[in-house]
């Protein structure tokens, strides 16, 4: 999936071999209220599109493949955000939050004791990246994610969008939403040191209210390090690249094939060196 300046594409390969794209409009909320475009708020509301976006782009891929079911009406992509906020909630906030309870006998420093916790919370989050990793759906998702990259990366050197001439690049960009994921981490691990340590609950319950501001101030750092060409702005994302080492992989031919047919219907008609690049699912407004 790919999405452009003003519109949407899903690409998917059918059972005949024929591939499929399906194109649409890009109409955010944030068009009709202007404030929602301002620096911290539209990063929050660009993630949930995003995943409004990639839920919709999946439920069709699924169908266009040849998949049972039909595709997933605006009830079920409500409860699935939801089921996933949840989960999401469950794992990287109360998990950790509730394991680091345990060594504050040893350790009665609030800014030590939230350190600590924000190490946990990493360390599931790496954890389940690399488990979902071994699953063999999610490799050939990983492999269609690391050929998007590629095409982008083709298109941003002014190359023509050719299998041959797209399978030579890098799998890792600096706009993924691999990079975003880890500067959230990062960013609330440094938030959080300074909330003190009151009870379990009120720590639970804070981090999750302050998850949109943390959201938001790790899409400002994204999209400026998306756009800066500064040494130390290259040195600082590559975790977020080493990362993507396990969100991405090297993608077939016919993988690639797809990829370029997505961008192809939403490639932007300026030139490249001044038109704002079409994203991929897992780009900073996407993920």
């Amino acid at each position: 999936m790919m999405r452009g300046p003003a519109s949407i594409a899903t690409a998917v390969r059918e059972p005949s071999g024929e591939i499929m794209v399906k194109k649409e409009d890009l109409v955010s909320v944030a068009d009709k209220y202007p404030v929602l475009k301002k620096p911290m708020i539209r990063g929050v509301v660009a993630l949930i599109e995003s995943l409004v976006i990639g839920l919709k782009a999946l439920s069709f891929s699924a169908q266009a493949a040849g998949e049972e079911g039909e595709e997933l009406s605006n009830k079920e992509i409500a409860m699935t955000m939801i089921f996933s906020l949840g989960l999401a909630i469950l794992l990287f906030v109360v998990l950790p939050t509730y394991a680091a309870k345990y060594i504050h006998s040893a350790i009665t420093d609030a800014r030590l004791l939230n350190l600590f916790e924000g190490i946990l919370r990493l360390t599931v989050f790496l954890v389940y990246i690399v488990g979902i990793s071994l699953m063999k759906d999610i490799q050939r998702v990983f492999q269609y994610h690391g050929a998007e990259h590629k095409t982008i990366h083709a298109y941003e050197a002014g190359m023509p969008l050719t299998v041959d001439n797209v399978r030579g690049f890098s799998t890792l960009h600096p706009r993924c939403g691999t990079n975003f994921l880890l500067i959230v981490m990062v960013v609330s691990i440094i938030m959080f040191a300074f909330l003190g340590w009151p009870s379990l609950w009120e720590r639970i319950v804070s981090r999750i209210i302050l998850m949109p501001l943390v959201a938001g101030i790790a899409y400002e750092i994204i999209r400026f390090a998306g756009r800066s060409q500064a040494a130390w702005v290259r040195i600082s994302i590559l975790p977020g690249l080493w990362l993507q080492k396990l969100t991405t992989r090297e993608p077939s031919d016919d993988q690639i094939e797809v990829a370029i047919q997505a961008f192809e219907a939403v490639r932007p008609a300026e030139d490249p060196e001044t038109a704002t690049p079409p994203e991929g699912l897992c780009s900073p407004s996407a993920c």
